[in-house]
C-alpha cells in the first residue's frame, strides 16, 4: 500500500517548490473543499452512499471524490477526501453527520467519558484513509501534489466537548479554564493520535500536510499559546522526526495578529491565511517568515463577475512578490456555481 519514500521528497511539483521557498513557473493553486457539494459528479456519487462516513471510509469512493476536481480543473494539488473528526471517531467517540446540521458527537464533559477513549483502534479505523491516499497517489500526474491533513487539537477538542459545532464554545472553554488537567489529558491524546495519523498519511503517499485549526480565533492570546501554538509545535516536531522534509501548512483560522507567534513558534513550513487577514500586512509581516497560502473570500467566488476579478487581482497583486500558493480563505461554499470556479481558474492562468 505505501508509496516509495522518495515520492515525498520531490521538488519538481510547483506546489511543493513554493512550500519549500523556491520559485515556481506559475502561481500554484488549490482550493479548500475543492471536492464537494458544488460539483454535480460529487452529488451523484453521494446519492449512492449512506452518508459522509460511508464515503470517507470507502477507499474507492474517497479516491474518486479526491480526483474529481483535479480531472475537471487541473489544480496543482489534490487534498484527500476526509474530515478532521475521523480522529475522535477512531479514538472511540460516537460520530454522525446529520444532513443539514453537520457533525454530531457524544460530548466528552468529564474524566469518565474521556477514559473511554483510546488509541487501540486508531490504526484499524483509519486504514481506509491511508488506502485512499495510496490510490490517489498512483493516479496523479508528475506535476500534481497530494495533500494529507488533520485537525489541530484545539479545534478537534471543541467538537469533542461541545458535541458538534458551536458559536460560543462555552463548554470547551469552561473545561480549559476550570479543569486544565482534564483538558490537557484530552489535548495530549489528540497530539499523540494526530501526529501518528499525519505520519501514516505521509507513508501512504501524502507529499504535504495541512493542519486545520478552524476555531483558533475563539481564544485569547494566552490561551492561544497554550492550546493552539504548543500542541501544534509538538505535532510538527513528531512528524518532522519521522519525515524531516515534509512541508506542513498551518491554518489557524481567525488568529489575527496571532499568526506571527504561530509562525515563529510552531515549526510549520507555510501559513494558510483566512479571508480576514490583510494581504498587504501578510506580505509585509508574514511572507518574510515563510510561504503563505490564501486567501480569497469564498463569497467573492460565490458571487463571481467583477467582484471576483477585483478580489483575485488584490490577492495576487499583494502576495505574488514572495512564495505564495493561491487558495481561498476557507472552503468553497456549497452553492458556488461551477462556472465561477472555471472563471477563477481562467483568471489565475491568464
Amino acid at each position: 500500500m505505501n508509496q516509495p519514500a522518495t515520492k515525498t521528497l520531490t521538488t519538481a511539483k510547483p506546489f511543493i517548490e513554493v512550500l519549500n521557498g523556491q520559485k515556481a513557473d506559475h502561481i500554484p493553486f488549490w482550493f479548500m473543499r475543492q471536492a464537494g457539494r458544488y460539483l454535480p459528479e460529487y452529488r451523484e456519487l453521494r446519492a449512492s452512499k449512506k452518508g459522509f462516513l460511508d464515503m470517507a471510509f470507502n477507499p474507492d469512493a474517497a479516491c474518486e471524490i479526491t480526483l474529481q476536481p483535479i480531472r475537471r480543473f487541473g489544480m496543482d494539488a489534490a487534498i484527500i477526501f476526509s474530515d478532521i473528526l475521523v480522529i475522535p471517531y477512531a479514538l472511540g467517540q460516537a460520530l454522525d453527520f446529520v444532513e443539514g446540521e453537520g457533525p454530531k458527537l457524544e460530548p466528552i464533559r468529564d474524566a469518565q467519558a474521556l477514559s473511554k477513549l483510546g488509541i487501540s483502534q486508531l490504526e484499524a479505523k483509519l486504514s481506509p484513509v491511508y488506502e485512499a491516499l495510496s490510490k490517489v497517489s498512483g493516479e496523479l500526474d508528475d506535476k500534481t501534489a497530494l495533500i494529507g491533513f488533520a485537525g489541530a487539537p484545539w479545534t478537534v477538542a471543541t467538537y469533542m466537548v461541545e458535541g458538534g459545532s458551536s458559536r460560543d464554545f462555552i463548554n470547551v472553554k469552561k473545561m480549559a479554564y476550570g479543569q486544565p488537567e482534564l483538558f490537557s489529558s484530552m489535548i495530549n491524546l489528540l497530539i499523540e493520535s494526530t501526529a501518528h495519523y499525519l505520519i501514516k498519511q505521509v507513508e501512504a503517499g501524502a507529499e504535504a500536510l495541512q493542519i486545520f485549526d478552524s476555531w483558533s480565533g475563539a481564544l485569547d492570546s494566552d490561551e492561544f499559546r497554550k492550546w493552539v501554538i504548543e500542541p501544534t509545535r509538538q505535532i510538527v516536531d513528531l512528524v518532522k522526526d519521522s519525515h524531516p522534509t515534509i512541508p506542513i501548512i498551518g491554518f489557524p483560522k481567525g488568529a489575527g495578529y496571532g499568526y506571527v507567534p504561530y509562525a515563529e513558534n510552531t515549526g510549520v513550513t507555510a501559513l494558510g491565511l483566512d479571508s480576514q487577514v490583510s494581504t498587504k500586512w501578510a506580505a509585509r509581516v508574514l511572507q518574510p517568515l515563510m510561504p503563505v497560502q490564501g486567501n480569497l473570500d469564498p463569497i467573492a467566488l460565490l458571487t463571481g463577475g467583477d467582484a471576483l476579478k477585483l478580489a483575485v487581482e488584490r490577492v495576487i497583486g499583494d502576495l505574488s512578490g514572495g512564495p505564495f500558493v493561491f487558495n481561498l480563505g476557507h472552503g468553497i461554499h456549497k452553492d458556488t456555481p461551477v462556472e465561477h470556479v472555471e472563471e477563477l481558474i481562467g483568471l489565475l492562468r491568464s
